[in-house]
């Protein structure tokens, strides 16, 4: 589950990245039930900064 996270964190564009709550709708459209809170706890786990702070230019 935190590699298919951190695939689409990757893949987002770095001017307008992806939400938690985007990042599980968009997992969810892959089939895979996930809460915005587990998304955010595994995002968190992996040092990997809120959409805010990934947002190019912070």
């Amino acid at each position: 589950m935190k590699d298919m996270i951190k695939r689409i964190i990757e893949g987002e564009d770095p001017k307008k990245p992806y939400s938690d709550e985007c990042i599980m709708g968009l997992l969810k459209r892959s089939g895979i039930e996930i809460a915005r809170r587990t998304v955010t706890k595994y995002r968190e786990a992996m040092r990997i900064a809120s959409s805010s702070r990934r947002a190019r230019g912070f």
